[in-house]
C-alpha cells in the first residue's frame, strides 16, 4: 500500500470543496478524483519523476529547437516523424513504429494490459516547406513558425516519457506515446482518423497535448465542414459572347444567397460560424471565365447545427445555379461541383466524464483553476465516437499560433508536462 501523509489529506480536503468556472455550468471535481490526484502528487515515484522533468529543461529546449527547423506540413511530415520515432526509442521504448499514414507511435506495455490510454501531439505545422523555420532568440522567447503549435507538444509528450522511464513509474493500462500527421488544415485529422478507423486496434482513452497556458483543458470538439465550390461553362469573349452564363456571377449569387440565410442558423443557440476564405477563377478582365470557385469553412459545436449550415450552403449554390441558367441569352448551362475538402465531427462530453475529472483535479493540485473550453483539435474524432478524450497544455506561454512570428517562452513550462505526467497516470492507472 502507498501510505497517504497528513498534508496530503489536507489537499484532498481543500480540492474537493472547489467549484470553478467556464462557458457551462461546471461541477465540483467529484472526491474519488482528488483522492486519486493528491496520492500520486506525494507517491515518491512520482515526485521524481516531477523533479526530472525539471532536470531535464536544457534537453527538452535541444529538443525544441531540433523539431522546429524539421519543417512539417500536412502530408508532408515523414522527416520529423521519424526524428520524433527515434526519440522515443532513445528515451526507453522498443516498440516503436511509423504506421501507414505517417503516425510515429511508441507503446510502453502495462501491468495488465486491458486498457489502452493514448498520450499524442501532432506533428505538423500550417506552414510551406520552403519556410524559413530556424529558431530565433529575443530575450527569453523563442521565435519560429510552429514553435508553440505544435512541436512544443511533442517535447512535453517526450518529457512525460522521459520520467515515467527515469522513475520506474508503471501503468496498469497500456500506454501508446505518439506523434500524428495531419492536424492542420486540409491535413483533416488524417492521423487520429486512422488510429480510430473501423477495425483498428483498441484506444480506450485519448489525451491531445495542443494549446498554451496550462489552464487550458478541452472537453469537447468544434466540429467543421469544408469546401470547394466550383462553378463551371465555357467561357469566352466579355463583348463577343455576351449572353453566355457567367461562373463569377453565380458564385457571387451563391455567396450572397448564402450569407443571407445563414443567421437562421448562426444567430441562435450554440455558436455556429460560417467563413468565405478563398475564391478564384478567370484569365482577365475581358474574357468571361470558364471557372470559378470558392472555399467556405463552417464550425460548431453542435454536430446538427453543423449539418443544417452545411445544408444552407448546398441549397445556396444550386439556387444560384439555376438562377443563373434561367437568365443566360445563350449557350450551354453552367454546371456546380460541391466537394467536400474537410471534415471534423463535432461533439460535447459530460464533465463526469473521468479523464476530464482527472485533469480538472490535477490541474487544481497545482493551484491553477481550470479553463473549460471546446476547441478544434484531434481530441474531436474519438469524442464524435463516444472514446473519453481530452486536450490539455503544452506548458509554458505562446504567441502568434499559424503566423511567421509564432514564439514560445518557457514560463514555468515544466508545470504543463507535470499535470500531463499526473493526468496520464491516474487514466492509466499507476502500478502498485
Amino acid at each position: 500500500m502507498r501510505c497517504l501523509p497528513t498534508y496530503a489529506t489536507l489537499l484532498l480536503t481543500s480540492l474537493s470543496h472547489i467549484i470553478f468556472a467556464q462557458d457551462a455550468e461546471a461541477p465540483a471535481v467529484e472526491a474519488l478524483y482528488t483522492e486519486q490526484i493528491a496520492a500520486l502528487m506525494v507517491d515518491r515515484q512520482v515526485r521524481a519523476g516531477m523533479d526530472l522533468i525539471i532536470a531535464i529543461e536544457p534537453q527538452s529546449r535541444r529538443d525544441l529547437i531540433e523539431l522546429t527547423e524539421i519543417p512539417a506540413p500536412p502530408f508532408e511530415e515523414e522527416a520529423r516523424a521519424a526524428r520524433f520515432a527515434e526519440m522515443l526509442s532513445e528515451a526507453g521504448l522498443t516498440d516503436v513504429r511509423i504506421d501507414e499514414v505517417g503516425n510515429a507511435i511508441g507503446r510502453r506495455p502495462g501491468t495488465k494490459g486491458d486498457r489502452v490510454v493514448a498520450y499524442a501531439a501532432h506533428l505538423d505545422t500550417v506552414f510551406p516547406p520552403e519556410t524559413d523555420v530556424t529558431v530565433r532568440f529575443d530575450d527569453e522567447k523563442m521565435y519560429a513558425p510552429g514553435i508553440g503549435d505544435n512541436t512544443r507538444g511533442l517535447v512535453t509528450v517526450l518529457g512525460v516519457l522521459r520520467a515515467m522511464q527515469h522513475a520506474g513509474l508503471e501503468t496498469e493500462a497500456d500506454v501508446l506515446f505518439i506523434g500524428n500527421v495531419g492536424e492542420e488544415g486540409l491535413g483533416d485529422l488524417r492521423g487520429v482518423k486512422h488510429l480510430f478507423r473501423d477495425g483498428a486496434p483498441r484506444i480506450d482513452t485519448f489525451i491531445a497535448v495542443d494549446g498554451g497556458e496550462s489552464d487550458r483543458i478541452i472537453y469537447g470538439g468544434v466540429g467543421s465542414h469544408r469546401y470547394r465550390i466550383t462553378f463551371r461553362g465555357p467561357g469566352g469573349h466579355s463583348w463577343g459572347a455576351y449572353g453566355l452564363a457567367n461562373p463569377h456571377h453565380a458564385l457571387g449569387r451563391a455567396i450572397a444567397i448564402f450569407d443571407e440565410n445563414a443567421p437562421s442558423v448562426t444567430g441562435l443557440g450554440e455558436k455556429t460560424s460560417h467563413n468565405i476564405g478563398r475564391i478564384g477563377g478567370g484569365t482577365s478582365v475581358n474574357s468571361i471565365p470558364f471557372e470559378s470557385w470558392a472555399e467556405v469553412d463552417m464550425r460548431s459545436g453542435s454536430q446538427d447545427k453543423l449539418d443544417d449550415i452545411d445544408a444552407i450552403l448546398k441549397a445556396a449554390a444550386e439556387q444560384a445555379l439555376q438562377e443563373e441558367n434561367e437568365g443566360r441569352l445563350s449557350g450551354p448551362e453552367l454546371t456546380v461541383e460541391i466537394k467536400r475538402v474537410g471534415t471534423r465531427p463535432a461533439g460535447i462530453q459530460n464533465l463526469a466524464t473521468p479523464v476530464i475529472q482527472r485533469a480538472m483535479a490535477t490541474t487544481i493540485a497545482f493551484g491553477i483553476e481550470p479553463n473549460l473550453r471546446i476547441s478544434s483539435t484531434d481530441s474531436n474524432l474519438p469524442i464524435s465516437k463516444g472514446v473519453p478524450a481530452v486536450t490539455m497544455s503544452r506548458g509554458g506561454v505562446s504567441s502568434g499560433s499559424h503566423s511567421p512570428d509564432e514564439w514560445w517562452q518557457n514560463l514555468d513550462g515544466h508545470i504543463g508536462i507535470q499535470i500531463g505526467l499526473v493526468t496520464l497516470l491516474a487514466e492509466a492507472g499507476l502500478a502498485p
